[in-house]
């Protein structure tokens, strides 16, 4: 025979103290095996918190104390010291480095103290826009930034293909041994990126010699030292650096599948293409959507160390992206306050772009990012 119940929505605020003001039992439901949370009234009464009244407990249901924790707060207390010296660290190098801004207001001469120097206001900020052969070199500028930006974003995939493909290698010391070769190449700087390809593409390097020897050309060709190609050359170094590397995500995300609905596609007759068309991938586009969410809000950083290694006289007006640009303006250049303004604005508008993207997400995904 069923108990006697009486439902009513739970009231946090009524029962703050569940110990001391009311006593709260768990009910197990034995054949549902599910638990719910009520308050012993009298014998064979039960209120039940927040459960619809279509479900009903059995008689001889369990009913046991609940565990209370009354360490909560010292929990609470230690989790924020283990991540404490991640916070220091985090302020440290993100946002301690911000007070430099300040250098965008002056006109700063090294090695002269910034007291010592002239106080300017927006003039470097108006300089950008009002020096016309300044605005001519920063449009070349945003045009090879944006034009490396948007072939990033176009190819984002290919690390989900990779990592999908990957996946379904069934020989495990082989696949073990591809995702080793082709994540080593993310541990390795732009600087000895840069001799590798000297020593296969310079002029002298192996690439023309093995040309020359077999009477292909007369002539060594010329690929490093040129500024043709040069977006897709750059685009195709970074693929091959970061795709082992990116795919890492995506391959943690397979394995988090729920396996049953590989069997259940398997016994329904699905092929091994079906199954990635139908189950892998659509599983995989929640993450490669915040990661492409991501890679929008950082539209303007391209980095500079891989631009940096390979611009040379005859690509410089090509390879040269706004990261790259801000340090040949304050280190080559010597004009730390111009570099330092420049740097003020491409933050300002990463922000803005990611407060762009994630109101999109929140609108197309009904999520944040951030």
């Amino acid at each position: 025979m069923d108990e006697k119940i009486q439902f009513f929505p739970f009231d946090r605020e009524k029962f703050k103290n569940p110990v001391e003001k009311a006593q709260i039992f768990c009910v197990e439901d034995m054949e549902k095996g599910m638990l719910y949370w009520a308050k012993l009234k009298r014998k064979g009464d039960f209120y039940m918190a927040g459960i619809s009244s279509d479900i009903k407990i059995k008689a001889g249901a369990k009913v046991k104390t609940p565990k209370v924790n009354r360490e909560g707060g010292s929990e609470g207390f230690k989790m924020f010291l283990l991540i404490l010296p991640f916070l220091i660290l985090c302020f440290l190098f993100s946002y301690f480095p911000l007070h430099g801004w300040v250098y965008a207001l002056y006109d700063y001469r090294a090695p002269l103290k910034l007291s010592q120097c002239e106080f300017v206001g927006m003039k470097w900020f108006t300089t950008l826009f009002s020096n016309p052969t300044q605005v001519k070199q920063l449009m070349v500028v945003m045009k090879n930034t944006f034009a490396m930006s948007l072939l990033g974003i176009a190819t984002s995939f290919c690390p989900v293909l990779f990592a999908v493909f990957l996946n379904e290698v069934k020989c495990k010391w082989f696949k073990n041994v591809v995702q080793t070769l082709t994540t080593l190449p993310n541990f390795i700087s732009w600087t000895l990126v840069y001799a590798i390809a000297f020593c296969l593409f310079s002029s002298t390097g192996m690439f023309n010699s093995v040309l020359q020897n077999l009477g292909l050309i007369t002539e060594p060709l010329k690929i490093l030292d040129s500024g043709d190609h040069v977006w897709l050359s750059m685009l195709l170094w970074n693929t091959w650096k970061g795709l082992g590397w990116g795919s890492i995500m995506y391959l943690a995300a397979i394995a988090g599948i729920d396996q049953e609905m590989y069997e259940a596609a398997r016994v329904d007759g699905a092929g091994r293409m079906q199954i990635i068309r139908s189950i892998t991938i659509p599983s995989l586009l929640p993450t490669y959507f915040v990661m492409l969410m991501l890679s929008v809000a950082n539209f303007l950083s391209n980095g500079m160390d891989q631009y940096f290694v390979f611009q040379n006289a005859f690509n410089k007006e090509s390879i040269q992206v706004l990261d790259l640009y801000v340090y040949n303006i304050g280190m080559t250049g010597k004009s730390l306050s111009l570099a330092t303004a420049i740097g003020v604005l491409k933050s300002a508008v990463s922000v803005g772009l990611l407060v762009v993207v994630n109101f999109a997400s929140k609108k197309t995904r009904g999520e944040s990012i951030i």
